[in-house]
């Protein structure tokens, strides 16, 4: 099975075309430094839970948006090698100067998936 890499972020609801601007840019590096499909979803059903909730988890003001988005690797290596030519690329720091969100909010991590039908 392939290695998938998830992102949750607030973006503020005014950024998003900005926010898909960027992803427009970034997804054709993830491509090229190994990743075979890109996905960036913009909240539309995000109820807010009993204890927590997507909208609690990155700590969303009242005027920002849920974004959800994975990256799917053929491996955890293949996405490992991924992460080391994006940090040594200039385009993909120049991507980073241009975030329309506050990144230390965001939650990431990689995932081996267990079930995919």
């Amino acid at each position: 099975m392939n290695y998938v890499d998830g992102f949750v972020v607030a973006v503020p609801a005014e950024n998003k075309a900005a926010y898909q601007a960027l992803a427009e840019k970034a997804a054709p590096l993830f491509k090229e430094f190994g990743a075979l499909r890109v996905v960036e979803c913009w909240a539309e059903d995000v109820p807010d839970g009993r204890l927590t909730d997507f909208r609690r988890a990155v700590q969303a003001q009242e005027n920002e948006e849920v974004v959800f988005s994975w990256i799917e690797y053929p491996s955890k290596e293949a996405r490992d090698a991924a992460n080391e030519k994006m940090m040594a690329d200039p385009r993909m720091k120049a991507l980073g100067d241009e975030m329309p969100f506050d990144g230390k909010r965001m939650i990431y991590g990689g995932f081996m998936p267990i079930l995919d039908k």
